[in-house]
């Protein structure tokens, strides 16, 4: 565009000095001025159509470079689009499978939260918490005690029916577990909004509390045929961790009458003691068992080393007979030899006659005493 500007100035500066020219040269002067024009006009024109030219290849390099700018672009904005795609339809998915997870996390979470409301319903009967104290006693004893080990709901002698009895030897003999729940006057104290509510809540707490040892301790112990103590059970962590933290005169009141309270992880640790002791009493047994067999088994022993002594006498003669059958099988072999020798000897002396007649009788060989005088 400049090399256009600059033809142009220079065409209106020759037209400009050509009218000057003009107006004051001569004729001769206009003449040549008008070739100089000419041949301006043809050099410009050679050089306009040069430009042109140069104008036209660099616009064609700079359309297929634009072009190609513009493929490279649409391939890249392409791929782009595909790998965003992509990700977005993993985040998708993984979304979904969350959103799933959430769904199925909220369905659980409303089953719980209706299992929680029936298990308030439950808890808010007397009978059917009593219930669930035992069956979650029952629960307890029979994933860590062998089946002769204890029972459940067994008669004493005394006519009171036990929710566990536990086998023990003894001492000390068997052990009663009772479940006790005291839910209601826990509440009540939980929910206590004064002192004044407060001290009644504890009071009821205890006279509560107080009221299941005394029975468990009249009912459950029984002389020559129960434990000289038995277990109270509380189903709840709660209503135990409360007891012992701020009811210590009952605890110990408890210990006064041999009525020892549980939660679910003491009594857990508590059967496991009982276990421990059921293997050592049956390892015991199976000691004085094993040292009977010993004994058995040493008086086969004995039996057996008696009998191999037998046997050995015996293959001792059968070896002195074997002895004195060589001894004789040696005698009549030096027999033979000798029995030999002589029939060597009437051969070498005596020149036996071929004309024998049928009824000639052998002569009679002497034989040679032995030295032992056997024959």
């Amino acid at each position: 565009m400049d090399i256009v500007i600059l033809a142009v100035i220079i065409i209106f500066s020759g037209i400009a000095g050509f009218v000057f020219l003009r107006r004051r040269g001569t004729a001769g002067e206009a003449e040549q001025l008008r070739g100089d024009l000419v041949r301006l006009s043809e050099s410009f024109a050679a050089s306009q159509r040069d430009m042109e030219e140069r104008l036209k290849a660099e616009q064609r390099a700079l359309g297929e470079k634009l072009h190609e700018r513009e493929a490279a672009l649409n391939k890249t904005l392409a791929e782009g689009l595909q790998d965003s795609t992509k990700k977005t339809l993993e985040t998708m998915g993984k979304v979904e499978a969350r959103l799933a997870v959430i769904d199925k996390a909220q369905s659980n979470i409303a089953e719980l939260s209706s299992q929680v409301v029936s298990l308030q319903d439950i808890l808010s009967n007397k009978q059917a918490r009593g219930a669930f104290g035992e069956i979650q006693l029952n629960d307890l004893v029979s994933q860590i005690l062998p089946p002769s080990a204890y029972s459940f709901q067994t008669t004493l002698g005394n006519g009171r029916r036990a929710d566990c009895l536990l086998q023990l030897p003894n001492p000390p003999g068997a052990i009663v577990i009772d479940a006790k729940f005291p839910l209601e006057s826990y509440h009540a104290l939980q929910a206590a909004a004064d002192d004044v509510a407060k001290k009644t809540a504890e009071r009821a707490f205890r006279d509560a509390i107080n009221v299941h040892i005394k029975a468990i301790s009249e009912r459950y112990i029984v002389p020559g045929e129960t434990a000289d103590a038995a277990l109270m059970f509380l189903p709840s962590e709660a209503v135990y961790a409360e007891l012992h933290g701020n009811f210590t005169a009952v605890v110990e009141e408890s210990y006064r009458a041999r009525v020892f309270i549980v939660s679910p992880t003491t009594l857990w640790a508590t059967l496991n003691t009982v276990r421990a002791i059921l293997k050592d009493v049956r390892m015991k047994e199976q000691a004085g068992l094993i040292q009977k067999e010993v004994q058995i088994l040493l008086g086969d022993v004995v039996r057996l080393d008696d009998r191999v002594g037998k046997l050995q006498d015996h293959f001792g003669q059968a070896a002195k007979d074997i002895e004195k059958i060589r001894i004789s099988t040696g005698k009549v072999s030096k027999r033979a030899e000798r029995i030999e020798l002589v029939q060597l000897e009437d051969d070498a002396k005596v020149e036996v006659s071929t004309e024998i007649t049928e009824d000639a009788a052998p002569a009679a060989i002497p034989l040679p005493l032995r030295a032992d005088g056997e024959d």
